[in-house]
């Protein structure tokens, strides 16, 4: 062969074709471009301006963490219009940092009317020679993926918890007793400890790399986030967003893989990450600000960001300055600017209520029809400053992103604030330590917001004694409080128990006040715990080395309507104990979705006594209880909101008989399954019985003939040494039961 063959020439002298073979070994050259992409979509400029448009690229390349020079940037010129193409190229150090940008900065907002389109410059001949014929693509096999909610659709309606013990994380089922079983177990799933996100669709282990999400009937991974060493989390109320934390600031070592998921170099120092759990992307860092001042010795406050009830945004406080308020997805500053708040100390935002839902569904089906609808409240926060020189302390209300202050309260001789919103948003609580003015001694008030009334109104209620917990029924209109003018309260020494009284406030009909209900004397109480569906309340000794007492209320025992108010029954009267329990240690105590069981658990975290947990009724009585060396935690499976309206629950509350016809049969056939197991288990100890006396007569007979007595026929002894006892047992089973009503 020629050797001209090889240099790309189809023929030799001899005329013979070699062009196949040159095809088929073809050398192929690295042009060494890959680190070389085009930015399509640039402002078109002519060259005064060239300079001023290369410093703000360079400025939002910067922000996404990468770092680019304006000597890296061409851009070419049309000659006779003197102005530019509208592209660029830029020119990286590797093709790494090139593939990081273009993640980064593809489809990135450039400004309101240019958006970059960002590719690989040895993409663009592959796209120029690319094939247009229509190839019609494989059809790939459908595989169904697993629903995240699918523990919803129990057929028995049984609820989940889980528990860390050791290295062993479990997922349980509960239900009767027939019914609990583990649904999922697996040793060494988290590093430092477990959680539920808040509607129950993810549950969450932290590992020193990062936070793993898993879900699904199988518990298979379902997101991961790469914050090494984290040590706190908190996901969005629904669901969309999560915060994470680290003690140690955030370190991207040279090489580091890049990226939208992971930290870049412009996110160094900081120790608190915003992420965005469908997408697993990073969002934004923040550093950790810590109180300064006369607080400088407290710790920082966690959550470090306050998440809106709607996910749409999220707010941080700089204590002393400013309200901070981000946009999301973007984490952009809202209206670019914070809210300067001269002394701000802490502030929350307002829940969601199933009004403001309804009035949600309201406008958008309005809207859908091309009709009016009423203008749905904005999101609400609520924040409070100190006493400044002249200045009295002031709780406000705020609309946002309208900004609009709603509601002002002046206070005076404030050491410390409290903020307790109830939890469908219809009241605002204020806890206002004070003292007096020669600030010898500290009192408590109440400031109560009635938030959904014209001009807010606010209703003072004067207390004596220092209150240490305070709880808002959920879906009520009361309250509880534990309060104490104990002389140790301040600082209680080892085995001191602290006296504490509980009370009962409920609002009044009518009057638009809150009254006290009742209160219990001289207790320890030191925890409120209520019912998720309300009016069931448990009063717990947390934490105490000589008491652990648990107290089960029920504050609608008796109902009482105003009628029977005018008659002189007492207001209050409805409230009944229920039962009173003991749980030597206990740490923790949570109650279930449904509101009809509470776990009590001693954590190995807090002490080594007895560790475990308890599971009660809501009467007090104890279903189970587990005592675990080496236990740390128990977390009920949060449930989403129902879906059903609120006339489909009414109709069910209608029908609830129909309902438990159904489940007492059920109950009826498992208790006769039971019974039936139960006496196939008694006839079989007695057959064992039965069979061992036999088999001991004839060893006797054998013995007794070995030595040649005289053995006695056993039908002569019998009937003097044996006495046959028959037990008869009776079942009852209900086959069918039917209700008439008798008309006189």
């Amino acid at each position: 062969m020629s050797p001209n063959g090889l240099n790309g020439m189809s023929h030799d002298d001899e005329g013979i074709d070699y062009s196949d073979i040159d095809a088929k070994y073809q050398v192929e050259y690295d042009e060494g471009l890959d680190n070389i992409l085009v930015v399509d979509g640039v402002p078109v400029i002519d060259k005064s301006k060239e300079e001023k448009l290369f410093q703000k690229i360079v400025k939002d390349f910067s922000r996404k963490g990468i770092a680019i020079k304006s000597d890296c940037i061409t851009m070419p010129w049309n000659d006779a219009t003197k102005k530019s193409k509208g592209y660029m190229f830029v020119e990286f150090k590797n093709a790494d940092d090139a593939t990081y940008a273009l993640n980064a900065m593809h489809h990135h907002p450039f400004d309101a009317k240019h958006t970059f389109n960002v590719n690989r410059f040895i993409d663009v001949e592959r796209y120029v020679n690319m094939d247009e014929s229509y190839v019609e693509p494989a059809q790939e096999e459908y595989h169904a993926k697993e629903h995240l909610r699918a523990w919803l659709g129990d057929p028995q309606g049984r609820d989940q918890y889980a528990t860390y013990r050791g290295d062993e994380v479990e997922i349980h089922w509960h239900g009767k007793p027939s019914q609990c079983e583990v649904a999922y177990s697996k040793p060494n799933w988290t590093d430092l400890y477990v959680s539920w996100s808040p509607l129950g669709t993810y549950f969450a282990t932290l590992h020193r790399q990062g936070v793993r999400l898993w879900g699904g009937t199988s518990w298979e991974g379902q997101q991961r986030f790469a914050h090494p060493l984290v040590k706190l989390i908190d996901f969005s109320p629904n669901e969309q967003y999560l915060a994470t934390w680290s003690n140690d600031p955030i370190v991207v070592p040279e090489g580091a893989q890049q990226g939208p998921q992971y930290f870049s170099p412009e996110d160094e120092g900081n120790n608190v990450a915003v992420w965005d759990i469908k997408t697993g992307n990073l969002l934004r860092t923040f550093p950790s600000v810590y109180p300064e001042g006369d607080d400088a010795k407290k710790q920082m406050q966690w959550p470090a960001l306050k998440w809106s009830a709607d996910d749409k945004f999220v707010a941080r406080v700089t204590p002393g300055q400013q309200i901070s308020v981000y946009e999301l997805p973007s984490m952009g500053l809202c209206g670019k600017k914070s809210i300067k708040i001269e002394g701000v100390v802490d502030f929350e935002w307002r829940p969601l209520g199933d009004k403001d839902r309804e009035d949600a569904e309201k406008e958008a089906k309005a809207g859908a029809n091309g009709k009016g609808a009423k203008k749905v409240r904005e999101n609400m926060l609520v924040y409070w400053t100190p006493e400044v020189a002249n200045q009295p302390a002031r709780v406000t209300l705020m609309d946002f992103p309208s900004r609009t202050i709603l509601r002002q309260k002046n206070l005076f001789n404030v050491t410390e604030c409290k903020l307790y919103w109830q939890n469908q948003g219809d009241f605002l609580c204020v806890k206002v330590d004070r003292h007096t003015k020669t600030k010898k001694s500290i009192f408590c008030n109440l400031e109560l917001f009635r938030v959904r009334e014209k001009d807010f109104p606010v209703e003072v209620v004067e207390l004596k004694d220092a209150v240490t917990d305070f709880s808002w029924e959920p879906k009520g209109e009361r309250f509880a409080l534990v309060s104490s003018n104990d002389p140790n309260l301040g600082n209680p020494g080892p085995g001191i128990t602290i006296k504490t009284d509980v009370s009962f406030y409920q609002l009044e009909r009518g009057k638009g006040d809150f009254k006290l209900l009742r209160t219990l004397s001289s207790r320890t109480s030191n925890t409120v715990r209520w019912s998720p569906r309300g009016r069931h309340v448990v009063l717990a000794t947390i934490g105490s080395s000589s008491k652990s007492e648990l107290e089960f209320w029920d504050l609608d025992f008796n109902s009482i309507d105003d009628v029977v108010r005018r008659e002189g029954v007492p207001w209050g009267s409805g409230i009944q104990h229920l039962g009173t329990a003991d749980h030597y240690a206990v740490t923790d105590a949570e109650w279930d979705p449904s509101g009809r069981y509470l776990a009590t658990s001693a954590s190995a975290w807090r002490h080594t006594l007895e560790n475990g947990y308890a599971i009660w009724d809501f009467r007090g009585q104890e279903l189970e209880k587990h005592i675990l060396d080496r236990f740390k935690q128990f977390l009920w499976r949060p449930r989403p909101i129902t879906l059903l309206t609120k006339e489909q629950q009414r109709q069910i509350r209608r029908n609830l008989k129909e309902y438990s016809r159904t489940f007492d049969e059920e109950d009826a056939a498992e208790e006769s399954n039971i019974s039936a197991e139960l006496i196939a288990q008694r006839k079989r100890l007695v057959d064992e019985w039965n069979a061992w006396r036999v088999r001991c007569k004839e060893d006797i007979v054998e013995e007794a003939k070995r030595q040649g007595k005289k053995v006695e026929k056993e039908k002569e002894k019998a009937p003097q040494e044996e006495a046959k006892e028959e037990i008869e047992v009776w079942m009852d089973e209900v086959i069918e039961q039917i209700e008439e009503e008798v008309v006189e």
